[in-house]
């Protein structure tokens, strides 16, 4: 990543989250575009539905911990690192989209942890004893 790159100046601005948490965002708002089958601008809350599903796929158990490690812990840091990739360009925002979007939608430690439901697929994983 280049030194001049709106990534860059971000992290440089505001080094509360980790690059990859921003990765994961714009990865979770194409996830969102197709889940509910929308071209353009998803909400906030399709944006958090999304990074809950796409979390829980991906990293399973341990998502609240990757989370936490990229220092996201609640559902206003997404917001925030929304916000700061509208402010630096990367994404758009319309007169409706606020901050307060992604305030307290969900609690972690209930969707990635106390809820969190292991699911066995293959037959052959699971131990005969």
């Amino acid at each position: 990543m280049s030194e001049n790159s709106p990534l860059t100046r971000i992290l440089q601005k505001d080094p509360r989250y980790r690059l990859e948490a921003y990765i994961f965002v714009l990865e979770a708002l194409y996830y969102a575009r197709e889940k509910f089958k929308v071209k353009k601008h998803v909400t906030g809350q399709q944006l958090l539905e999304g990074i809950k599903e796409l979390a829980l796929d991906r990293f399973g158990a341990l998502a609240k911990m990757v989370f936490e490690y990229w220092g996201v812990k609640e559902t206003i840091d997404f917001g925030n690192i929304v916000f700061n990739m509208v402010e630096e360009g990367i994404l758009s925002k319309t007169e409706n989209d606020s901050i307060e979007d992604f305030k307290n939608i969900y609690d972690f430690e209930e969707v990635f942890v106390k809820n969190y439901k292991f699911e066995f697929n293959d037959k052959d994983r699971i131990s005969k004893y």
